[in-house]
């Protein structure tokens, strides 16, 4: 028999479905009964692509003897974090000021008013190794409750407070100064691991925003050298592109198997940039491999993009990625050269992984390398797939919507581009509710969920990278009004910057703001480095105003913690650089925008074709009926110019 979550969207909720628990998801009637009942609530809080998620589902929420005892004392709430990242911020927060650490599974038990007094992640289903088994916590919580219920209530509000986190900074009256970010490049490099590329030690996650933020300064020892670590590891799926979440060793060899869609959006388009700056191949060829796999697995037949590929197959974590020599010999079947293929990819009889083989990426680029991971990738085929979660989320599909802009226009990649106006028809269609306002998610034909400060904000700079990379001006005018309507529902007018959730959203135990750029950009420094590039095309001065009242909050504090602030920094940088805005007007353009997009040019904006409501074109004419470039600097132009050498120089 079913419990409440029979009826939800989520794929990571309805993985719970069945367990004898009688779980609710989040909502007035859980919230209700605890209030009624005096009853503790246990929030436990994953995703679907998470591993010890499933481990701790089969070990105790499958187990029915612990479903009675959580079903007898608790108000039981499933959450996924992918869907309510407000939730889920608030109460890791919480767990990481109770335990030192944080993680997923993520169990927290709350008052009936929703505070929360005890938390932990993961709990074995008997005591090993210090850590106390799941039913000794939840029957020294249920003990605790009865016993000690108002004293645990004292310090509520004092809990409250705390959980406000980032909303509680105050703006810095200190000017911006250049020579922090050099500051940055140099707190970077004492971290960096010289041998391996990356930054500190396992794990390691795929350090996107700080190789765009260094890539941005003119460095490229570190940047270039992580990215051809990462490309070449076991953590890059050399046989069907895309990267895993993050590598469990030093080395980029062991990945966290699952696939995330913005972990492949964010890592598509540093790697773009590297290859701008550096002409590798290498990183030509991961680019296309990596959008190449998420057009392929992980688009819906409307157009949007599905959030993740599981970690586990049959119940064990990796095994669809994995395999033996006597398999990749019978996959390859009779090509001559399928000996050199399988030393090319690093395999071996003892294995790399638990006495399989992870395929890596051997020297060269061998000319059958295409024929050999078709091969690969047929005979992978077969096997049972990873879980897929299906779920549309408004802000990974935005992310991944400026990865396919950025490449589409720089590789001349036609299909990219159809593939990001399909993606952004989807978003400003189909997620949103009767009053045109963005929804969070979608799936099985529904949007829902109040979408949150990185919707708006990710969608915003998608549909400016999408603007850029077409010259469409809808995707500009709905740029505009997505700022616009960001402004007004999330910034926070008394300090500065914006909070997670709009004015309008459902209260909560606090109203946070979101500030770190760990995994994926904070929604405060999306925020403000859109708004910045839109004031850049518009001239429009209250959207560097609210840029940079995010910047205020945080530009003594990000560079002292760059890993932390990425795209914060990212943002900074475009504020303090002396940016250069291109209007190309008439027809044929294309020789014109071969020269802006053949380099990185971070610290560029540019608008084209018809003006149709887009300010720096208003009044810019072709000369002499040629294609023409403006370049110009806080909308003060220079003389235009027609030939491509001439814009080459003007930016150089």
């Amino acid at each position: 028999m079913s419990n409440r979550l029979a009826d939800e969207s989520s794929p990571y909720l309805l993985q719970h479905k069945d367990n004898p628990v009688d779980w609710y998801p989040w909502g007035e009637e859980a919230l209700r009964r605890a209030r009624e009942e005096e009853r503790p609530i246990l929030l436990s809080i994953g995703y679907s692509a998470c591993h010890w998620c499933h481990v701790m589902e089969r070990e105790s929420f499958e187990d029915p003897d612990t479903a009675a005892l959580m079903n007898e004392r608790f108000v039981s709430i499933k959450l996924d974090r992918e869907e309510r990242p407000d939730l889920d911020s608030i109460y890791m927060e919480a767990c990481q000021a109770m335990t030192g650490q944080g993680g997923w599974p993520l169990n927290v038990f709350l008052t009936p008013e929703q505070v929360p007094f005890f938390a932990g992640t993961y709990f074995p289903p008997d005591s090993r190794m210090g850590m106390p088994s799941w039913r000794s916590v939840l029957e020294a919580v249920a003990s605790a409750w009865d016993e000690r219920r108002d004293e645990i209530r004292a310090g509520g509000e004092q809990i409250v407070q705390r959980l406000r986190g980032g909303a509680l900074l105050a703006p810095s009256e200190q000017p911006f100064d250049e020579s922090v970010l050099d500051d940055v490049v140099e707190a970077l490099r004492r971290v960096y691991d010289r041998a391996n590329g990356g930054f500190g030690q396992a794990p390691k996650f795929p350090p996107a925003s700080a190789i765009e933020f260094l890539l941005r300064r003119g460095e490229t020892e570190m940047s270039a050298h992580t990215l051809r670590a990462m490309a070449s590891g076991g953590m890059y799926d050399q046989v069907g592109g895309g990267f895993a979440r993050y590598s469990v060793d030093p080395y980029w060899l062991v990945p966290h198997f699952e696939k995330m869609l913005y972990d492949n959006a964010l890592l598509a388009r540093a790697y773009l940039h590297g290859w701008q700056v550096t002409g590798e191949p290498l990183l030509r060829t991961v680019v296309e491999e990596t959008l190449d796999w998420a057009l392929r697995e992980m688009r819906g037949p409307e157009g949007g993009f599905y959030s993740a590929l599981d970690a586990d197959s049959e119940g064990v974590e990796g095994k669809f990625y994995v395999w033996s020599v006597e398999e990749m010999r019978s996959a390859l079947g009779d090509l001559p050269d399928a000996d050199e293929a399988i030393a090319w990819f690093g395999a071996t009889d003892r294995g790399n992984f638990e006495g399989s083989n992870i395929p890596v990426r051997g020297p060269g680029e061998p000319g059958r390398r295409g024929e050999w991971r078709r091969r690969l990738y047929d005979r992978r085929a077969q096997r049972v797939w990873p879980g897929l979660d299906d779920k549309r989320l408004t802000s990974w599909n935005a992310l991944m919507i400026s990865a396919l802009a950025d490449a589409g226009s720089v590789l001349e990649r036609a299909d990219y581009l159809d593939a990001a106006r399909a993606a952004a028809d989807f978003v400003l269609g189909d997620l949103r509710d009767g009053e045109g306002r963005l929804l969070r998610s979608w799936k099985d034909g529904r949007g829902r969920l109040n979408a949150y400060l990185e919707d708006h904000a990710f969608l915003l700079e998608a549909l400016q990278s999408l603007y850029e990379a077409t010259f469409e001006p809808r995707w500009f005018a709905e740029a505009r009004t997505l700022a616009d309507t960001m402004i007004a529902r999330f910034a926070d007018d008394a300090n500065g910057g914006f909070f997670e959730t709009s004015c309008d959203h459902e209260q909560l135990v606090a109203r946070r703001k979101d500030l770190e750029d760990h995994p994926i950009p904070a929604g405060n420094s999306s925020a403000a480095y859109g708004l910045l590039r839109l004031a850049a095309l518009t001239g429009e001065h209250e959207y560097t105003t609210r840029a940079e009242s995010v910047l205020r909050l945080l530009h003594e504090f990000a560079p002292k913690h760059p890993q932390a602030f990425g795209h914060l920094l990212q943002a900074l940088d475009f504020r303090l650089a002396q940016v250069k805005e291109v209007a190309l007007v008439g027809d044929e353009l294309r020789p014109l925008e071969r020269v802006l997009r053949a380099s990185f040019r971070p610290h560029l904006v540019i608008a084209g074709g018809e003006p149709d409501g887009v300010p720096l074109l208003e009044g810019r004419e072709p000369v002499d009926g040629r294609a023409t470039a403006y370049v110009c600097e806080q909308f003060l132009c220079r003389a235009p110019v027609t030939e491509p050498a001439e814009l080459e120089s003007l930016l150089a």
